[in-house]
């Protein structure tokens, strides 16, 4: 493993963090029905390989057509397959946020798609994959310009909305209405919201007029690209009980937050907005990837921020009490 891949949040070369801060995961978690859903899952068997039941849950449980619903293996999965399906479609460009998780970027190089970093305007060179995160991947912002934006997309252009963090709000309103979001293509994944990150299952509502590249994105998927354990997943994320063991989680995350958020500044840290379960913040220091390797000796993980662009910043997802006086007692020791 080399250094940039110790940059990722979770494990790393020096196994798994006593206190993790590094990934967006739900502290809570893991969701006690769902983790019992996985650990029962029949893995004796090959899944439906059209998902029937599966994808019927989840269009019930959006309150859309069964035909709108695309499995995929993870997140990171479709994000290569639709940056494939739009490059043989002769996509121009990839429009990105400015700061953004780098699996769109890495897609992007590996089509030899340009990759431009800025809002969508009314330009026309070619069809565009756009991509879009609410809340918004480092910072946990919103996108207040989105809705506006969707008026200056051309009938050839593909824009996946990554709803990765929205079961993740703790504040505000998501940028699209239910009306705006049936124009791009919405990517689902349940498993941070469960805290269970290390099973992979992921899911598309795909727009409404959008049937020949639904076809292409369709054909382009392997076989079974949901396991067994994939599947309770997100059987059980369509349930009511997981649902409100979420929402209940989500108020005791608030209060988390905001000792957190606390903790941080009383040591002089720069906290940047967030509407999500983790947060950027700047601290006095002036050698981030020091600080964050002596905090990392001492059993706590940070996700150093230079590789989305921000350089000395850290991103905090949200953990309980007993994490954070760990934080609390390693910066006071670091001085």
């Amino acid at each position: 493993m080399n250094d940039a891949e110790d940059t990722h949040g979770g494990p790393d070369r020096w196994g798994v963090p006593l206190h993790d801060f590094s990934t967006n995961a739900n502290a809570c978690g893991p969701c006690p029905l769902a983790t019992a859903a996985v650990r029962d899952a029949d893995a004796s068997r090959y899944p439906d390989p059209g998902y029937t039941a599966l994808r019927a849950a989840l269009a019930r449980f959006h309150g859309v057509a069964d035909a709108r619903i695309v499995l995929a293996a993870s997140a990171s999965e479709f994000i290569f397959r639709m940056t494939a399906v739009m490059a043989a479609r002769g996509a121009r460009v990839a429009l990105l946020p400015v700061h953004s998780y780098g699996d769109y970027e890495k897609a992007a190089r590996a089509w030899r798609l340009p990759v431009r970093r800025t809002g969508v305007d009314g330009s026309k060179d070619g069809s565009r994959l756009v991509w879009r995160c609410d809340p918004s991947s480092p910072l946990g912002q919103g996108d207040a310009h989105f809705g506006a934006e969707l008026s200056q997309l051309h009938d050839t252009d593909v824009c996946v909305l990554d709803l990765a963090y929205d079961p993740l709000r703790l504040d505000g309103v998501p940028a699209l209405d239910a009306r705006q979001r049936d124009r791009v293509w919405q990517l689902w994944t349940p498993n941070k919201a469960l805290g269970l990150t290390g099973v992979r299952a992921a899911y598309v509502i795909t727009p409404i007029d959008a049937a020949d590249i639904v076809a292409d994105v369709r054909a382009m998927a392997p076989s079974w690209p949901v396991g067994a354990h994939g599947v309770a997943l997100l059987q059980a994320w369509t349930s009511s009980g997981v649902q409100q063991w979420l929402a209940d989680s989500l108020d005791t995350l608030r209060g988390w937050k905001r000792a957190q958020q606390a903790l941080c500044e009383s040591f002089a840290w720069r906290c940047d907005p967030s509407v999500a379960n983790f947060f950027c913040a700047t601290p006095p220091a002036a050698d981030v990837p020091a600080l964050c390797a002596g905090l990392r000796a001492r059993g706590i993980k940070l996700r150093d921020t230079t590789s989305f662009g921000l350089p000395g910043r850290v991103r905090l997802g949200v953990l309980g009490p007993a994490a954070q006086r760990a934080l609390g007692e390693a910066l006071t020791s670091i001085g």
